[in-house]
């Protein structure tokens, strides 16, 4: 499985943008997709995770602000950031948990990383 995400930049406190991240590959394997962040000079955190089934879960900080959705698909993966804070600036990547069950050597689980994308938000 391979990640491309797309949509950062920057934009205003206040403001909101769209990054999306679609899977090429094995896409059958993934079963969650996620978002992180770093921000410069801390570790990556995580931001949203949204499950095969749709179900959602947020970190504290941007709960109610960002929306993480999956398409119809299934293999691309959008984060909605609106009421965008100065404290949201980082670098954005985009992750998939995958299993493949068909493995030679039994079940494989692994988690693929996209390129990452930077957003600004400037106060």
């Amino acid at each position: 499985v391979q990640l491309l995400a797309s949509g950062g930049g920057g934009v205003q406190a206040g403001g909101s943008l769209r990054l999306a991240c679609a899977a090429s590959g094995s896409i059958s394997t993934i079963n969650t997709m996620s978002w992180y962040r770093q921000a410069s000079g801390k570790q990556r955190e995580l931001v949203a995770v949204v499950a095969r089934d749709g179900s959602t879960n947020y970190a504290d900080p941007v709960k109610g602000r960002f929306t993480i959705s999956r398409g119809n698909a299934k293999n691309t993966v959008y984060l909605q950031m609106n009421s965008l804070e100065p404290e949201d600036t980082a670098v954005y990547y985009c992750s998939a948990d995958t299993i493949d069950l068909q493995a030679p050597a039994g079940p494989e689980v692994a988690r693929v990383w996209g390129q990452g994308t930077l957003v600004t938000v400037s106060s």
